[in-house]
């Protein structure tokens, strides 16, 4: 089973006009939706027939709603409970325009008490699972030892770990060693204030992962080419040509692509396919991970892996972590 740790999930509320700058002002259709990286990845791996649970805080009349909504979605999921409110965003969608455009309210504060049941509760469930990723933003500093102590954890139970989050405490995270990590170039620059604006710059931000021990790496950057490392040998992929409407949730597509790989033992550049395929198909939809795994293997032929640096005739391609 696959274990999801979303510490700043999100009650999402949507709003969708046909042409706000018309001065039409009223919304004709709205929705509650739940959010966070994590549990994106979760309902994206639900659609792939992956089996996941979700562990989070939930917090207040945003927390009960949260729940009702991963209920209704048959999302598998635990929480620990918190006295602060879980935070929340509105969401304006421009149908005319093809414009989604989010604001975010204020994260919530998570006590010490909170983070050390949220721990308690995370062993147990990383001694169930094969895989553990851990997505998204921290709703506090503090919170941020929740990633450190549940790397450690994968690393006593022999379990595969995967990172996407960003921040300053970023660089501490990779210094533990996580499996495999997922991130956007942007973050990575401002988390790690390493420079990605050349190739050269770009493989040298993944040698430094690898020197950390992490044995596979993903940087993505929208619809630009992704960058890829397994061990030391490196990759840039060519993501499908599609029609955007919303970029949102792509990444943690692309996640999920990568966990249903290294769960089914795929290979390398089968799973590295599917995973761009699914973030390109999730950005040509308004839902966030919510894309047909059929839908997505019609893109899988535009993907192109292409080696960079240096070379190796591969014998063997399986994931070798």
């Amino acid at each position: 089973m696959v274990l999801t740790v979303t510490l700043n999930p999100l009650l999402e509320k949507k709003l969708f006009f046909r042409n706000p700058v018309t001065n039409d002002n009223r919304a004709y259709k709205q929705e509650l939706f739940c959010g966070g990286k994590g549990i994106n990845v979760s309902r994206q791996l639900n659609l792939l027939g992956i089996k996941n649970h979700a562990m989070t805080f939930l917090g207040g009349p945003n927390g009960k709603k949260i729940r009702s909504l991963l209920e209704y979605e048959k999302i598998s999921f635990s929480a620990v409970n918190t006295k602060s409110e879980s935070r929340e965003a509105t969401i304006v969608l421009d149908e005319v325009q093809s414009k989604l455009t989010t604001y975010f309210g204020t994260n919530s504060n998570i006590s010490t008490d909170e983070i050390n049941s949220f721990l308690s509760k995370l062993e147990k469930s990383i001694i169930n699972s094969s895989i553990v990723v851990f997505s998204g933003s921290v709703p506090c500093e503090e919170a941020s030892v929740i990633l450190e102590k549940g790397i450690e954890l994968c690393h006593k139970y022999d379990k595969i770990s995967i990172i996407d989050t960003y921040g300053s405490f970023l660089e501490n995270i990779i210094k533990l060693g996580p499996t495999v990590i997922h991130n956007n170039l942007s973050e990575i620059n401002a988390s790690l204030r390493q420079k990605t604006n050349t190739e050269d710059e770009i493989e040298n931000v993944l040698d430094f992962l690898y020197d950390n021990n992490v044995k596979l790496s993903f940087l993505t950057s929208g619809k630009s080419d992704t960058y890829a490392a397994k061990s030391d040998f490196h990759y840039k992929i060519s993501n499908p040509e599609i029609i955007e409407k919303s970029p949102t949730g792509s990444g943690d597509a692309f996640v999920a692509g990568i966990v249903y790989g290294l769960e089914k033992s795929l290979v390398f550049s089968d799973f590295t396919i599917l995973a761009s395929s699914l973030g390109a198909q999730n950005a040509s939809q308004w839902d966030a991970c919510n894309v047909n795994y059929e839908d997505a293997k019609k893109l899988t032929s535009q993907v192109k892996i292409v080696e960079i640096g240096k070379k190796i005739k591969l014998i063997d391609d399986s994931p070798t972590i």
